[in-house]
């Protein structure tokens, strides 16, 4: 792709994760960020802050906002999509005939598809086809690498010399970008760690203690690492960065979303009453659906996934659904399955 200096990025969605990462790239080469929202647009451009998802903290002057579409993604070298799961496949099939040829694009969304259950770089490659496509993922919280705290992540594609150029578009000083070729299961776990997101988060509503998160927190990884496996994951994957990484920074910050979905489930809000009152989207809402249907075809055991399925969707209580954990027999840990 030449000097960095010469690659244009155009990264679609200004929510908080896609405000950082053009604020991550603005700062090593060309990047427009694209937003729906005038408001957002007009307050990125003249103002460098945006409020709505970030409020607080200063953006690169040199980052520029747009609400066209056709202006973001005309130019661009490398297209990045922040875009929630439920909307990206309309983003995507609005803005193709504007997408350069072979340009890799990558997918900051941790959520699977409804309906199809497809992962996100599936969605990218059946609209998009011929294009290098992958991820940028980890245990990233928006608000402390805008604050400037050391942090790391991992683009995966499949060809390594792609994923290694492009390294440089998104690193800092204090953004470590690692490389992996598993896409499957780098994209995986930051999926399906959501979902045990947030059961961590009822247990913190129920006051159930830090053995007991702890517990929910390993066994889901083995959840995720069983079903991850089972799709097409490198075990190994599971226990990096875009594994058990963001499996511990979602299940442990209070700035996680999809934690504090579970923490106002136990406060006795419904689904749909949190859902009605959030400015951004928690992924682990909707993939644990799709998360419960795939285990249930590939015979693979999820009870925690299926516990917060219960109570997300089919009325269950987080009392319920931790009384429900009580009664998984335990066998080894190595190679049992509860």
């Amino acid at each position: 792709m030449g000097a960095v200096r010469q690659v244009k990025v155009a990264v679609l969605g200004a929510g908080s994760w896609g405000t950082t990462v053009a604020s991550l790239a603005a700062r090593n080469v060309d990047t427009v960020l694209w937003a729906r929202d005038a408001a957002v647009v007009e307050e990125i451009n003249d103002k460098h802050q945006n409020s709505r998802y970030l409020a607080g903290f200063a953006l690169p002057r040199r980052l520029r906002a747009t609400t066209s579409l056709e202006e973001a993604v005309y130019n661009a070298d490398v297209l990045v999509t922040g875009i929630p799961s439920h909307g990206m496949r309309q983003v995507l099939s609005d803005c193709r005939d504007f997408v350069r040829p072979w340009i890799p694009i990558i997918s900051l969304t941790k959520g699977l598809e409804q309906g199809t259950r497809l992962r996100m770089t599936q969605v990218i490659d059946e609209l998009l086809p011929g294009h290098p496509t992958g991820l940028l993922a980890g245990p990233n919280l928006a608000t402390e690498i805008m604050a400037g705290y050391a942090a790391a992540a991992v683009i995966a594609l499949p060809d390594e010399q792609v994923a290694a150029s492009l390294q440089t578009v998104f690193a800092s000083p204090r953004f470590r970008v690692y490389t992996n070729t598993d896409v499957v299961g780098c994209e995986l776990g930051g999926a399906l760690k959501n979902v045990i997101a947030i059961a961590a988060g009822m247990g913190t509503g129920l006051g159930v203690g830090d053995n007991t998160r702890a517990m929910v927190i390993t066994r889901g990884l083995a959840e995720l690492t069983r079903l991850g496996e089972a799709l097409g994951g490198d075990p190994r994957t599971f226990a990096g960065l875009t594994g058990l990484g963001d499996l511990m920074a979602t299940c442990m910050s209070p700035y996680s979303r999809n934690r504090m979905v579970g923490e106002k489930l136990a406060l006795g809000m419904t689904t749909e009453q949190i859902v009605a009152e959030m400015n951004m989207v928690a992924e682990g809402i909707k993939t644990s659906s799709v998360v419960v249907e795939l285990a249930e075809e590939l015979g693979v055991p999820v009870p925690i996934c299926q516990e917060v399925h219960g109570v997300l969707h089919l009325g269950r209580s987080p009392v319920q659904a931790y009384r429900g954990l009580r009664r998984t027999a335990a066998t080894s840990e190595i190679d049992g399955l509860a």
